[in-house]
Formats: C-alpha cells, sequence, structure tokens
C-alpha cells in the first residue's frame, strides 16, 4: 500500500514545496546596508513578517557604504547605515534621480574590547587611540609596549570594521579626525561577528565594533573604557552603556544608528506600514537587542519626519560626531 502511495504523495509533496516557493506576493521591500544595524531591522521584519505574509520583506548585510550605494542604484527600498549619508553618497542619488528619508533609529556605541586573556590594559584614551589606528603607525605601532611604555613588549594584532563599514567611517572620523584615515595593516570585515570571533581566538587582538555585538559575546571578549583626553579638565575612562551613551558621556565613540529610504518607495501603502510598524516596535526591540533607545518622543518626531517626507539629511553640511540626536530632530520639526 506504501508502495502504491509513493508516486502520489511525491507528487503532492512536490507540489507543495514549488507552491511554496513561487508565493505570489503583494508586494517586495528589500533593504540592505549596515551590518550594526542590521540585527534590529531583521528583529522588525520578523516580527511584521509574522502579520504582513503578502509582503516579501528581505533584509541583506553589504556594510553601511554597500547599502547606500545599492538605494542610489535604485535596487533597494531602504538602506541601514551607522552613519549618516556622505557628500558623494548625497552626489550619486542626485546623479540617478534618487531622493530619501533620512530616519534615526536608535543609539549605539563603538566598543574597543581586548582578548580575556589580557590582563594589563586597564583602559585607552583617545590619544592612544589615534596612535593606534592613524595612517602613520603602520608598520610602525607593532607592539603593546609601543602603545603605553608599562605595558609588555607583546604583539599587538588589530581587527576593525571594513572601509565599506559606516563603523570603520565614524571610527576613523571620531578617532583620527578624518574619515577614511587609517592604518590599512589591521584585520577587517564589514562582519563583525568576524572580528569578533577575531578578537576571541587572539590573546594579542585588540579591535573595534559595535556595542550589540560585544553584549552578545562578552563571555569571549573584555570590554575596555575609554578616556576622552582631548576635552579640558580631568576626564575619567568611561564604559558605554545605556546612560553613558545617552548622555554623552561616552565620547567620542557614541553614534545614532539610520534608516535612509526610497523617497518613491516612501509613498508606497506597505513601505507606509513598515515605517509605522518599525517605529512602534523599535524602542522594544533594540533594547532587547543591547541599543539604546530613542525615547517615545523620539520615534514620534522621527514617525513625523516619515510622514512629512522631509527629504535629504540633516548632516549634509554638518558633523555628526558627539550629536545629540533628540536635539537635532526638534531642530528639524
Amino acid at each position: 500500500m506504501i508502495k502504491k502511495l509513493a508516486p502520489f504523495l511525491f507528487i503532492v509533496f512536490t507540489i507543495l514545496l514549488l507552491s511554496a516557493c513561487f508565493k505570489a506576493y503583494r508586494s517586495k521591500i528589500r533593504i540592505d546596508g549596515s551590518s550594526t544595524v542590521y540585527p534590529v531591522t531583521e528583529a522588525v521584519a520578523e516580527e511584521y513578517r509574522a502579520e504582513h505574509g503578502d509582503v516579501k520583506l528581505t533584509v541583506g548585510v553589504s556594510g553601511t557604504g554597500g547599502g547606500l550605494r545599492k538605494l542610489a542604484r535604485h535596487e533597494i527600498e531602504i538602506a541601514n547605515a551607522s552613519r549618516p549619508i556622505s557628500r558623494g553618497e548625497i552626489g550619486l542619488c542626485r546623479k540617478n534621480g534618487v531622493e530619501f528619508i533620512e530616519l534615526p533609529v536608535c543609539y549605539d556605541g563603538i566598543v574597543i574590547v581586548v582578548n580575556p586573556e589580557n590582563d594589563f590594559v586597564d583602559y585607552l584614551s583617545v590619544s592612544e587611540l589615534k596612535k593606534i589606528w592613524e595612517p602613520a603607525a603602520q608598520g610602525r605601532i607593532r607592539t603593546w609596549k609601543q602603545v603605553r611604555d608599562t605595558w609588555p613588549d607583546k604583539p599587538l594584532h588589530l581587527y576593525g570594521a571594513g572601509t565599506s563599514s559606516g563603523t570603520y567611517d565614524y571610527f576613523t572620523e571620531a578617532i583620527n579626525g578624518t574619515a577614511h584615515s587609517s592604518r590599512g595593516d589591521y584585520t577587517a570585515s564589514e562582519d563583525d561577528n568576524v572580528l569578533v570571533q577575531g578578537v576571541s581566538g587572539d590573546r594579542h587582538a585588540l579591535g573595534y565594533f559595535g556595542l550589540a555585538y560585544y553584549l552578545e559575546n562578552k563571555n569571549i571578549l573584555r570590554l575596555i573604557p575609554v578616556k576622552n583626553d582631548r576635552v579640558a579638565g580631568p576626564q575619567e575612562a568611561v564604559y558605554p552603556n545605556d546612560s553613558t551613551i545617552m548622555q554623552g558621556l561616552y565620547s567620542p565613540l557614541a553614534r545614532p544608528e539610520f534608516m535612509y529610504v526610497n523617497l518613491e518607495a516612501a509613498k508606497r501603502e506597505e513601505v507606509k506600514e513598515f515605517i509605522r510598524f518599525y517605529m512602534q516596535h523599535a524602542g522594544k526591540l533594540v533594547r532587547e537587542l543591547g541599543y539604546i533607545p530613542f525615547p517615545e518622543q523620539g520615534y514620534r518626531l522621527i514617525q513625523q519626519r516619515f510622514d512629512a517626507q522631509h527629504r535629504g539629511s540633516l548632516f549634509e553640511h554638518r558633523s555628526h560626531v558627539g550629536m545629540n540626536m533628540m536635539d537635532f530632530l526638534k531642530e528639524a520639526e
């Protein structure tokens, strides 16, 4: 009996499989970009898919620069970004007739981490981080002792964001004074998980990436506080957390995260639904994932910015390092 049913069951299974593969969707929303923003957007997307099965929603990771280039080429509807869009990217959008709406998503901090076996690094100052990461350090600063004379003469192995990453852009500007100004002799990746594994497996490592990836892996990493010795007066080394990031105390490595929505796509009902859903759920999901949410008022202001279709970037002609996002949003009302 089973043998007789086998061909029939195979046909039924094949039909069901093909039906799943060729499911008819009402529309699709394509999202790509920052690996730092990815966990937040994917968490929102997962809950959105559960309620809106007729919308095909995909979230990819190609780095902030990769996502914004795709947005400028009409390849996606939304780009995730761990920094504001650059002037060059704005120019590419204009060249291709792409207008966009800039939407902050949450706060984040760039963490400095070492391998758990490292027991001598107590903190790092901004000046020391510059000494390590500036272009002039390439091939020259190779040991921990060269960073601080009281540290051991052991190799210094560096892990950091790839050049298409918004984290790379923000870190290099905040620490070295100019975006994309960095030594190149380090292990680089746009995927923060690669950096986590690199630092956790290398006793001589020092790395930087987003706070959420540290919180997910804090059992295999050691977090290092940062002292901002560029500001006047006595300074203490500060750990990144909700309070220090929101109050601007974790300076200059606290930052907001963004989404950029194609203006034409923003007129589509399913994109409006998704953004509305995002702003309603972001606060809760952001905190669960280890990021820092805006106050409720912040998400209301961001939704109003989307509804009013405010075009362009708040930061086209101003620096984003050390910004207070709530002040910017209120100013832009």
